[in-house]
């Protein structure tokens, strides 16, 4: 722990690489488990209590969501790389810059988000040829969804600022009390108060106000965190650093999301069945990543406070235990969904036995594609965040577009030949066109790094 720092900072120069990544990501994964349960409980209460239409409804809103929030998190990721480096530097006064640019920029690019979301989301919907019979529950979700994108991206902002600083911890408190949040207003808003799909999503917003607010309060404790009006001052340069390095993010983010959209205007196609099982499937995706986005984080902050220090050599073995890790809870993860896979994605969906089980196969099928090629998925977010701690959002950008060429070439080709059952490659193809990039990119920039 770095003197003076307090116990909100970790300083990852120094000790075990594998114990400092394994003990840096332990509560983010715990963390992750729990946004996920929130974001799976909204599914089931959705699912359970309104049943097929309306889980179909939430899952057509998804990705025209993701759109969004995947850029205000594309930014918020790209802006805190300079604060681990300068962490690691122990230039504390270009960090606290550092931060003060971020928070400006993302007031700003929130509410700019916010306004161009609100303005597009009944033209999304319509452009993904969105079933009539669930349009208007899509566009409720979808709408309180944009409503929430400031408090979206002040959690994202804030737990940025202390995973760079090596903090895992506060953030995994924040998303405990947003999931126990989000569980018992999802109940109270749906179930008690019959407000149907806009009632998950306001419980979602709030939910994340909260996690953004405990966040807040401990930063404050943080005394090589104390920021000045001299702090807040407009600083260009340091402002044109940010946006290098978040814009790539963002970009990536938003490049994927567009391969989502052309994924979902595909499902339509299909109805409704078709699109509630593989919404059910989709709220599982994100505790088959969990690990991955946990070590992925980790290794970001890692990466980039030996980068600030100088120690080549320990990034090296930080990337390399990594993946060892990564590739071993992928594989255990797989062995779990294929055993009980079935069952769990029965568990969201309510509806007559014979359109259940019609979704329940649509569901499984999905999941078990994916369960079998997970391990591509962990290599990626390895690679991926390595190069963000060097410095290197471009090569990740450059990734998310062949996640999009990979994504809608499959999706727009396989359905023809093999009909529904070739839309469940789309995604498994995007991680392997997108890791091959990455693992290539980390391996030349470590070579020229060691070698100059």
């Amino acid at each position: 722990m770095r003197t003076g720092s307090g116990s909100q900072t970790r300083d990852m120069t120094v000790g075990s690489p594998v114990k400092l990544i394994v003990v840096f990501a332990l509560p983010l994964m715990v963390g992750n488990v729990f946004q996920q349960l929130y974001t799976i409980v909204d599914a089931m209460v959705v699912g359970n209590a309104l049943g097929v239409d309306a889980l179909a409804a939430v899952g057509a809103a998804d990705w025209p969501g993701w759109v969004v929030l995947g850029i205000v998190t594309g930014f918020t990721q790209g802006f805190s790389i300079p604060v681990s480096q300068y962490f690691g530097k122990e230039d504390y006064k270009s960090m606290r810059k550092a931060v003060c640019m971020m928070i400006e920029s993302s007031i700003v690019l929130g509410v700019l988000l916010t306004v161009i979301g609100l303005l597009v989301a009944a033209p999304a919907l319509r452009a993904l040829n969105t079933p009539a019979e669930i349009f208007d529950d899509a566009l409720i979700y979808l709408v309180i969804t944009y409503i929430g994108i400031l408090a979206v991206t002040a959690y994202n902002v804030l737990a940025s600022i202390l995973r760079a600083l090596g903090n895992g911890r506060t953030p995994l408190i924040a998303m405990i009390i947003a999931s126990v949040t989000n569980i018992v207003l999802d109940v109270v808003f749906v179930f008690f108060f019959g407000w149907g799909v806009g009632g998950a999503a306001f419980a979602t917003v709030l939910a994340q106000m909260l996690s953004a607010i405990f966040c807040y309060f401990n930063i404050r404790k943080i005394e090589i965190l104390h920021l000045t009006k001299e702090d807040f001052a407009l600083d260009k340069e340091m402002l044109g650093r940010l946006f290098a390095l978040g814009t790539p993010t963002a970009f990536q983010n938003a490049v994927i999301g567009f391969g989502g959209v052309v994924v979902q205007n595909v499902i339509n196609s299909f109805g409704m069945v078709f699109i509630a099982g593989f919404t059910a499937t989709n709220k599982l995706y994100g505790l088959l990543e969990l690990a991955a986005t946990s070590f992925g984080f980790s290794l970001v902050t890692y990466t980039g406070q030996n980068l600030g220090a100088g120690k080549y050599e320990r990034i090296r073995s930080g990337v390399k235990w990594g993946l060892v890790l990564g590739i071993g809870v992928a594989a255990v993860i797989s062995v779990c969904m294929l055993l009980f896979g079935e069952g769990i994605v029965g568990m969201f969906i309510s509806d007559s036995p014979e359109l259940k089980t019609q979704a329940v196969a649509v569901a499984f099928q999905y999941l078990k594609i994916m369960s079998y090629w997970l391990f591509i998925l962990y290599m990626l977010y390895v690679y991926r965040s390595a190069l963000y701690g060097l410095g290197d959002t471009v090569v990740p950008m450059i990734s998310g577009i062949v996640e999009l060429i990979m994504r809608v070439g499959i999706i727009l080709i396989l359905p023809r030949i093999m009909g529904q059952d070739g839309v469940y490659y789309a995604e498994v193809a995007a991680w392997a066109g997108a890791a091959l990039i990455l693992a290539i990119a980390y391996y030349v920039r470590m070579h020229r790094l060691t070698a100059g």
